[in-house]
């Protein structure tokens, strides 16, 4: 088997990520990768796509294809097992699969590229171990860490300790001068004024009176008035506002000292508000490639009994159409449903109910009136047909867990297991078990996938990056201190799938000015909405 290389690109041709294996120019990879997306056949369920010269192993992971070049002579199941290793790394390492995630995290996916297939010929490695590889930890760079930070503190201490001997110098020279206490420039204002940058109020002088407010001879406030008028405007000009009270004038020693701390080399954190539109910008969806988008979503709602049994099946799926150019809009759309006579479809009050019931074709009541364009931000588009089925047979549930409590001795063994359908390929798959309050994490005996600890709200997720037909069931069992079998109740569940109950598929765009017709895409998920064991 010889990989020539492993690359991921957009369903557009667009190059993100390609490590070539073997010895090949830039100009024969990318013709390569530019011509795969005009040899996937859409509508189809392809593995590879073969050519006189090459073979082209992918998968789709979300809206991008994860793609690997090999030779006619290599051996497909091997190469298989490559892909999925593959598809098992790409969201370890990039977060969001989207083509802005995949370029900031480009390096990091070359580097787990690496480790998998040497010179062309796949490793014996697992997620795991690609990802301690990957890692790289350093002792000697520990160890230099510890004695930079070593300085930094000690550098701290004496900048504190010099702070505090300047501060020290500067109370006992004032206190020479002036007496111990700061003059007033009048009781009205509220503000405490002082002829030197850093000062405090000592009790020297007086203490508080009923007719002046402070209990200051007369002469000092007069004086130190003729001497601020002098060299300022009165401060009854700029006073601050009521309720502020007096303040001390600190602010000057602490500009000093983050200045201090600043010419040291440390990394001084201002305080920093928010831009207006920053949040909204984040948060805005990518931006849509085709013109027309079908989105077909089903949302499945499950409860399953601990001790067997199903209480509750309910899935809700909506199509809706997102169109980005005006000219687009007079169009009709014609879809193919799978033939489950389960599944109840109803139309949009706008839509043409018969031209649906006889043609499968959605289009408006006015031929004349166009559908709504969307921005390319709007997720939600416009709603053509909402569909509901409700069964109580057990073999329709795509997932189904049971969890075994058992208390031994000062302990609880929990054993947990899985069992996926096969008619569903199912993707990041967690499964939330809730505990009793611990101290610490509990210890996993064995597991089929990863997990993870939230002692926040004391729960332990088990997740499964893909659920097919090579692990259509799996365990877990952990141990943690005695506690009630209730109290690993309700389990909750979360994954989604790229194919549907419903079966539904976009076979033509239709334009009613005639014409060849528009470019469309189709995105098919089903997620769960609330799916528990209960």
């Amino acid at each position: 088997m010889v990989v020539l290389a492993a690359s991921i690109v957009s369903k557009s041709g667009k190059i993100l990520v390609s490590r070539q294996f073997v010895d090949m120019s830039r100009i024969r990879i990318e013709g390569l990768l530019a011509a795969f997306p005009k040899l996937v056949g859409t509508g189809k369920q392809h593995t590879y796509v073969e050519t006189e010269n090459v073979r082209y192993v992918y998968q789709p992971i979300e809206a991008l294809y994860l793609l690997l070049v090999t030779n006619k002579q290599s051996n497909i199941l091997e190469d298989l097992e490559t892909l999925r290793l593959l598809s098992k790394l790409v969201p370890e390492y990039s977060y969001s699969l989207d083509e802005e995630g995949i370029c900031k995290t480009a390096f990091e996916l070359l580097f787990a590229f690496d480790e998998v297939i040497s010179l062309g010929h796949k490793e014996n490695v697992t997620v795991a171990q690609v990802k301690q590889y990957c890692e790289m930890e350093s002792h000697e760079e520990k160890l230099h860490k510890l004695v930079v930070q070593s300085k930094i503190n000690e550098t701290k201490d004496v900048m504190k300790r010099k702070a505090s001997e300047i501060d020290k110098s500067k109370i006992e020279k004032n206190r020479g001068d002036k007496g111990g206490f700061m003059s007033l420039q009048s009781m009205g204002s509220g503000r405490i004024e002082s002829t030197f940058s850093d000062m405090s109020i000592s009790s020297g002088g007086g203490g508080f009176g009923s007719g002046s407010g402070f209990g200051l001879a007369t002469t000092d406030v007069e004086t130190f008035s003729s001497k601020s008028k002098a060299g300022r405007p009165p401060s009854s000009a700029n006073a601050p506002p009521k309720g502020l009270g007096m303040q001390l004038g600190k602010s000057q020693r602490t500009n000093q000292f983050l200045e201090s701390l600043k010419a040291e080399g440390e990394v001084i954190l201002e305080d920093v508000k928010p831009i207006a539109g920053q949040s909204r910008a984040a948060a805005a969806a990518p931006p849509l490639t085709d013109p027309i988008t079908l989105t077909v979503e089903e949302k499945i709602n499950v409860s399953l009994k601990r001790d067997g049994g199903m209480s509750n099946f309910d899935v809700q799926g909506t199509l809706s159409l997102q169109i980005l150019n005006q000219e687009d809009g007079l169009i009709q759309v014609q879809i193919e449903t799978g033939g489950n006579p389960g599944i109840l479809f109803k139309t949009h009050p706008n839509m043409n109910k018969e031209l649906f019931t006889h043609e499968n074709i959605l289009g408006l009541k006015d031929p004349n009136r166009p559908f709504p364009t969307g921005q390319a931000g709007d997720a939600a588009g416009v709603g053509l047909l909402k569909w509901r089925m409700q069964s109580a047979d057990e073999s329709m549930v795509p997932l189904t867990i049971n969890c075994w409590p058992s208390v031994s001795g000062n302990e609880t063994y929990v054993s947990i297991e899985y069992e996926a359908s096969t008619m569903f390929d199912l993707r990041n798959v967690v499964i939330s078990v809730p505990l009793p309050a611990l101290r610490e994490a509990p210890s996993v005996r064995q597991i089929d996938g990863e997990w993870r600890y939230d002692s926040r709200n004391s729960v332990l997720e088990w997740t499964i990056l893909l659920i097919d037909n090579s692990n259509r069931s799996g365990s877990m069992e952990f141990v943690v201190p005695p506690a009630d079998s209730s109290s690993f109740f309700p389990i909750s569940v979360r994954f989604s799938a790229t194919s549907t109950y419903s079966d539904l598929k976009v076979v033509n765009i239709i334009p009613l000015r005639g014409g060849a017709p528009p470019k469309f895409s189709q995105r098919t998920v089903l997620i769960t909405e609330n799916y528990q064991v209960v």
